[in-house]
């Protein structure tokens, strides 16, 4: 069972170092990106010379949407299950396995969900989330990571300060 270990939390990784992990190219990366298939869960582009930053669940899901991918699975389908994907945790990704016909996507959470989906005669293939969480553990111990620092509050100005006061009584 993977779990979130602190450091998950304050270290982000640059695109090349998300592209390395989850075996993609850089224009894969930014096409994801660009299209909102896979966003950088840290920080994304705001113009020229900034950086996106990828959380290590945004690296899984990386590499899911590659596996899915080189499955013949339709770009549509994948954004089906992306979408349910988003919502859960790392620690969640690393419970489901996803089995795909070529058409549809479908998020099993046991062995007799498994077994019930091959029940139906056709030809499937699977996808363990929690293979893809430890190859990505073990890709980015050896890749380069960003301190993530928190966010500056906001400057407070003297208009703010006084709605504040006059909103306090």
């Amino acid at each position: 069972m993977v779990r979130d270990t602190p450091d998950a939390d304050v270290v982000g990784y640059r695109g090349p170092t998300a592209c390395a992990a989850a075996g993609i190219s850089y224009r894969q990366l930014d096409y994801w990106a660009r299209t909102g298939l896979v966003t950088p869960g840290i920080r994304a582009a705001e113009g020229s010379g900034t950086q996106r930053l990828y959380s290590f669940r945004d690296i899984v899901v990386l590499k899911v949407v590659k596996r899915l991918l080189d499955a013949g699975v339709s770009l549509q389908n994948i954004r089906k299950a992306i979408g349910v994907l988003r919502e859960r945790g790392t620690e969640d990704l690393a419970e489901i396995t996803l089995i795909s016909d070529g058409t549809t996507v479908y998020e099993c959470r046991s062995p007799e969900e498994v077994v019930d989906l091959l029940r139906g005669g056709q030809g499937v293939f699977g996808i363990a989330l929690a293979g893809a969480v430890r190859e990505i553990e073990g890709s980015v111990t050896v890749l380069p990571g960003v301190p993530v620092e928190p966010p500056e509050p906001a400057a407070v100005d003297e208009l703010a300060r006084r709605r504040a006061r006059r909103a306090a009584g």
